[in-house]
């Protein structure tokens, strides 16, 4: 396994549209092993292929404590979705940079796992949340796209800031 450089904002690969997914293959097998490996080492709950840049429809998560409940979600669609909560949300590819965002607070996604069988999941909470994130960035939106104008260019800004920051030091 290795750690995938994983793209920040605001590279304009994070825009791309993910295409679906034809098969499951070993180099499929791979790159799944990577992007827990590149999501645990950032450290993250969440990666879409995207944000290593593959563009194709594959996010990996893991909302567990102790790292022991790796999710694959290959091709998702939200078939239901119901209710509204705000969470204060972070992105690997906006680094330190969190705010709080609305979301659906129940989904049903339908999915292909790592072995290419279908399956469907009901998710609330947090789950539910990591998961529209990761979706969105397989339409090639990241978390402050959901922000007002002045929000944005104000995490825009700090962003900015630490990067030059991190660049002097």
């Amino acid at each position: 396994m290795s750690l995938l450089p994983i793209l920040e904002y605001p590279d304009k690969r994070l825009r791309t549209v993910a295409t679906p997914i034809e098969g499951v293959d070993a180099a499929l097998s791979t790159l799944i092993d990577d992007m827990f490996e590149t999501m645990y080492e950032a450290p993250g709950i969440g990666l879409a292929a995207t944000q290593v840049n593959f563009h194709k429809q594959l996010l990996v998560l893991d909302i567990s404590e102790d790292k022991s409940q790796p999710m694959v979600f290959i091709n998702p669609k939200i078939t239901a979705k119901d209710g509204k909560q705000v969470y204060q949300e972070g992105c690997l590819s906006l680094p330190n940079i969190y705010a709080d965002v609305t979301r659906y607070n129940q989904i049903t996604v339908e999915a292909l796992d790592r072995n290419g069988q279908p399956f469907t999941l009901e998710a609330d909470g947090l789950l539910a949340v990591c998961i529209q994130h990761e979706m969105d960035h397989l339409i090639g939106k990241v978390f402050v796209d959901h922000l007002s104008p002045l929000k944005r260019a104000l995490a825009e800004k700090k962003l900015a800031k630490m990067r030059k920051l991190g660049a002097e030091a």
